[in-house]
């Protein structure tokens, strides 16, 4: 089987460069029309260029493809209807979406101040959102979208000195799961990547032998089939170097006390088995939880539900 976008329209974000620009090559290369967007800021958000997208799409032109460069900033929903707008008048319809556009403004929790923290989420979290919701309606109309949005090992598992980065970076897992579910009956399928590689963004992280390893193409092909025909949904797919791999979110089997041990002190006798994690399972939803939950209460109980 060979992964085609023949007749699909693409917006990839933050496209003039690192993962974005890997991404925006790899799904032209595939056939996929594509708009480049990139706001063309700094790596903390300042500044503006509309040059980093349009040398990206002179080189998919020239490679025989078909690209649009866009200069709309995620985090401004206007401007990003505004983008969705032009991509399907002039090539009628958006029917992929890889929100990637990012900044940084490390600081330890300590020395963050206010505006960094709302405007990293501004950028990562809302502009996803915006980006997800321009496109949404056209895509349940046609009965049709494919949609990947951007965590990081820091939101998943913690980074010092990232606590706004990490936030928004969590928040997309809850935003795919959610969008994963309303977009079932539409064919809208929603997931999310965990991309590592050597970029602007991490240069300055990794020694230089490891930056040679971890080329932006080498997560491509997990965007490009999180994005084909026959994706799944709700998946989270951690890549990098070469190497994939699927992050789940589990819970333990836990243990349902009986109310006369309803204290701290009955949880802290029992938190090795609470925290036991030998049967542990990703549930499908948030109702799956209660219901787990009022299961084990019912037996406790002799109820039959």
């Amino acid at each position: 089987m060979t992964i085609r976008f023949d007749g699909r329209v693409a917006i990839v974000t933050g496209a003039g460069n690192g993962l974005g620009r890997a991404h925006a090559l790899g799904l032209a290369s595939r056939g996929a029309k594509v708009v480049v967007n990139d706001f063309g800021g700094a790596r903390d958000g300042t500044g503006g260029s509309l040059t980093p997208a349009e040398t990206v799409v002179e080189e998919i032109r020239k490679a025989g493809g078909a690209a649009m460069a866009d200069g709309a900033d995620v985090s401004n929903y206007e401007q990003v209807k505004a983008m969705v707008t032009r991509a399907t008048s002039e090539w009628g319809s958006v029917d992929l979406l890889c929100a990637n556009a990012g900044i940084l403004r490390d600081k330890s929790f300590s020395k963050m101040e206010i505006a960094d923290f709302a405007k990293v989420i501004d950028v990562h979290l809302t502009g996803t959102f915006y980006c997800c919701k321009a496109v949404w309606d056209g895509m349940r109309e046609r009965n049709y979208g494919r949609i990947v949005i951007t965590t990081s090992s820091s939101g998943l598992y913690g980074n010092f000195g990232q606590a706004n980065y990490g936030a928004a970076k969590a928040g997309m897992v809850g935003l795919m799961n959610v969008l994963a579910e309303e977009g079932r009956k539409n064919n809208i399928r929603v997931n999310t990547i965990s991309p590592t590689a050597a970029t602007r963004m991490t240069e300055e992280l990794l020694p230089p032998q490891a930056l040679g390893l971890m080329r932006p193409e080498a997560i491509t092909p997990a965007i490009e089939f999180l994005l084909s025909e026959d994706a799944p949904t709700r998946t989270i797919m951690g890549a990098g170097a070469g190497s994939f791999a699927v992050i789940k979110v589990m819970e333990s089997e836990g243990v349902n006390l009986a109310q006369s041990d309803w204290t701290p002190d009955a949880v802290a006798a029992h938190f090795a088995e609470i925290s036991d994690m030998s049967k542990a399972r990703a549930l499908q939803g948030a109702f799956e939880q209660t219901q787990k939950y009022v299961g084990q209460a019912a037996a406790r109980a002799g109820i039959k539900l």
